[in-house]
C-alpha cells in the first residue's frame, strides 16, 4: 500500500487541454485560425440564407393583381420593398415585360444565378477547411514524431521511453484537432449547401409562377 501511494504521488500530472495545444506547435495556431474563420463564415452565411429563405405568402398574388391591372410601377415598388432574392428575380422579370418570353426567362435565370452565387459566398472557406484541416493535423503529428525521434536519438543511451511517449502524445493532439475542425467544417458546409438548394427550389417555383402569370390569357 505504501509502495502504491508513493508511485501515485510520483506520477506526473496529466497536462490540461491548453498545455497540449501550446506544446503541439504552430500547426495548432493554423487550425485555430481555420476554426475561427469557419465559425464566422457559418454564422454569417446562416443568417444571410435564413433571410433569403423568408417567404411572403401574399407576394405573388399582389404581383399578379398589379400586373393584371397594368400597374407595373407598383409591382416594382413591392419587389424593392420585399428585398429578397425571389423579389429581385420577379423585379427583373417585370422590367422585361413586353419582350419575348424567352428573353424574360433568360433575364430571370441570369439574376437567379447571381443571387445563388451571392448566397454561396464564403462556402469555399468551409470546403477548404473540411479537406485541409485533417491533412494539417496529420502533418503536425508527423512533424512532432520526427522531432521526438530526433531528440531521442540525440540523447543517446540516456533517452527514456517516457520522453518519446510524451512527444508522440503531444504530436497526436494535432491529428485530433485537425479531425475535429475538419468534421465540423464539413457538416457546416453541407448544411449551408442544403439550405441554398432549398432557396434555389423556391426561386425556381416563383419563376415558373411568374412565367405562368405572363402567359395567362387576357380576360
Amino acid at each position: 500500500m505504501l509502495f502504491l501511494t508513493a508511485t501515485q504521488a510520483a506520477a506526473p500530472a496529466a497536462p490540461n487541454l491548453w498545455e497540449l495545444c501550446v506544446n503541439a506547435g504552430f500547426i495548432m495556431i493554423v487550425l485555430g485560425v481555420l476554426a475561427l474563420i469557419s465559425i464566422v463564415v457559418f454564422v454569417e452565411r446562416a443568417l444571410v440564407i435564413r433571410k433569403a429563405s423568408r417567404s411572403d405568402a401574399s407576394f405573388m398574388q399582389r404581383i399578379k393583381d398589379y400586373i393584371l391591372s397594368s400597374d407595373v410601377e407598383a409591382a416594382h415598388q413591392l419587389c424593392r420593398a420585399t428585398d429578397t432574392p425571389y423579389a429581385r428575380l420577379i423585379d427583373k422579370g417585370i422590367s422585361r415585360i413586353g419582350r419575348p418570353m424567352n428573353d424574360v426567362l433568360v433575364a430571370i435565370e441570369n439574376t437567379g444565378n447571381i443571387e445563388v452565387a451571392a448566397l454561396g459566398k464564403g462556402l469555399p472557406w468551409l470546403a477548404t477547411t473540411a479537406a485541409g484541416a485533417p491533412m494539417l493535423g496529420f502533418l503536425g503529428t508527423v512533424i512532432g514524431m520526427v522531432q521526438s525521434f530526433y531528440a531521442m536519438a540525440s540523447a543517446g543511451s540516456s533517452a527514456g521511453i517516457s520522453a518519446l511517449a510524451d512527444g508522440i502524445y503531444q504530436a497526436l493532439v494535432t491529428t485530433v484537432a485537425g479531425l475535429i475542425v475538419g468534421i465540423v467544417a464539413l457538416f457546416a458546409y453541407n448544411y449551408l449547401v442544403a439550405r441554398i438548394n432549398g432557396v434555389m427550389r423556391s426561386l425556381e417555383a416563383r419563376t415558373m409562377e411568374f412565367m405562368d402569370l405572363l402567359n395567362e390569357p387576357v380576360k
